[in-house]
């Protein structure tokens, strides 16, 4: 059953008075949240709360939905959901209920969700700007389409009709900056994540198969009381240079590299973090080749991220290290400058170098503003996770083919430049050959 913190709900408190001050009077902000959804015939996926719904609220039930209503003093916050009942939350769980929702979620008042055809309609009534991000739920969208035709139908005074307005932009821009709350959140889903991804090192031997591995990432993440916010990639030999593979069926072999992309969710936040590493432990020359240079860019971006810097720099610091890299592999030929320029390096490192990272493993927010590169500022957390792919190319010297590498750290903003939140993962290759070879 939900239990919000007193010190997370005066966050909660500040994030609806927030929202509310931006939207203005003459306004409704109307979320729902995310309903449960059938993995087949009477079946549900796990449940997993709608993001926005859960950054205003910390309610964790399906079948509800806030209000939020700006005016006099502080405005109005109505939460509509799931009456107790003693038999369904039998077979199906405890809910909160509506008599105990205002205590626990700070609201000014609380409806069962069944009533929500007769009060809705009269709470959309004389309000002009409706905020809500239409397209996320046709369902909801038909709802609401109707609640709203019923409110204007009993309008007197004329006023114009209601108008969306997407809470998208408003909203990221509030997610983009983590609260001191958020950071301490993110800081335990990432050691979760670091501790998961030194563990699968310290069982992975040549002969087991990639879902072994998996299991090893999703156990930890269990045992902490998390879930894991993608779907593991554990992906080795030729599976690793593809970049989203996520059938985890393949046999680990002695001599090949294994990639695994793999975060737990911790309370909602996600981490995210990439290694790589060899099967049996112990680098070949061409593969520890490959891994310096994705590691040193790794490094040179992770320098790059400080306020005041723009957010491509990271990743620009990586395109130039890697670019030398596959010059000096003999991958590349040219001036570094010519081939940056020219992007030669895309065949073989085709991704950016981070993204986002918060409540959504690829967090919401805007990367430029007014078509330029937006600058870092203190509380922004992302990742950062060069990477290099090489096939079977024949423009690849043949040792260095089937080597697939990323190396993906969490990285927050700070005031004096950076912390890397996921450095309890090893990844330097002493370290990684030490952990995997104990002696």
């Amino acid at each position: 059953m939900t239990t919000i913190s007193k010190t997370l709900a005066m966050e909660l408190k500040r994030r609806r008075r927030s929202l509310m001050r931006t939207m203005g009077d003459n306004a409704i902000a109307i979320i729902p949240a995310a309903s449960e959804v059938v993995r087949s015939r009477d079946t549900h996926y796990r449940y997993r709360q709608d993001s926005n719904f859960h950054y205003f609220t910390g309610f964790n039930e399906p079948e509800a939905l806030m209000v939020l209503i700006p005016g006099r003093k502080a405005g109005q916050y109505i939460m509509f959901c799931r009456d107790s009942d003693p038999l369904k939350e039998t077979w199906e769980g405890r809910r909160l209920g509506v008599d105990r929702a205002p205590a626990v979620l700070g609201a000014d008042d609380a409806f069962p969700i069944g009533d929500i055809d007769d009060i809705l309609p009269g709470l959309l009534e004389g309000r002009q700007f409706v905020y809500h991000t239409l397209g996320k739920d046709q369902h909801f969208d038909a709802q609401l389409l109707g609640w709203l035709k019923q409110a204007r139908s009993s309008r007197r005074d004329g006023a114009d009709p209601d108008a969306f307005i997407s809470l998208d932009f408003h909203v990221n821009e509030m997610r983009v900056l983590k609260s001191r709350h958020e950071l301490s959140i993110m800081k335990k889903a990432a050691a979760i994540s670091a501790k998961a991804h030194k563990l699968a090192m310290q069982h992975c031997q040549p002969g087991m198969h990639e879902y072994e591995l998996e299991a090893v990432l999703i156990g930890e993440y269990r045992r902490n009381n998390a879930v894991h916010a993608f779907p593991p990639i554990v992906g080795s030999g030729e599976n690793g240079c593809i970049l989203h593979y996520t059938e985890n069926n393949g046999v680990l072999d002695d001599g090949d590299m294994v990639l695994i992309d793999s975060g737990a969710e911790y309370d909602c936040y996600a981490g995210d973090v990439s290694r790589s590493y060899p099967v049996n432990g112990q680098f070949s020359k061409a593969q520890k080749e490959v891994y310096e240079v994705v590691l040193a860019a790794q490094l040179a971006a992770i320098d790059a991220v400080k306020p005041g810097n723009h957010w491509n720099d990271p990743h620009d610091a990586a395109v130039k290290v890697i670019t030398q890299g596959l010059r000096s592999l003999g991958i590349l030929k040219g001036s570094t400058a010519s081939l940056v320029k020219d992007a030669a390096f895309k065949p073989f490192y085709m991704h950016g170098t981070g993204h986002w990272l918060g409540i959504d493993v690829h967090d919401v927010g805007e990367y430029k503003i007014d078509g330029q590169y937006r600058l870092l500022e203190p509380g922004m957390v992302l990742t950062i996770e060069p990477g290099l792919y090489l096939g079977t190319s024949k423009k690849i010297p043949k040792r260095y083919r089937n080597i697939g590498i990323r190396i993906e750290d969490d990285v927050v903003v700070t005031k004096k430049g950076h912390e890397v939140l996921t450095s309890g993962a090893p990844k330097t290759v002493k370290q990684i050959e030490s952990l995997m070879n104990p002696a």
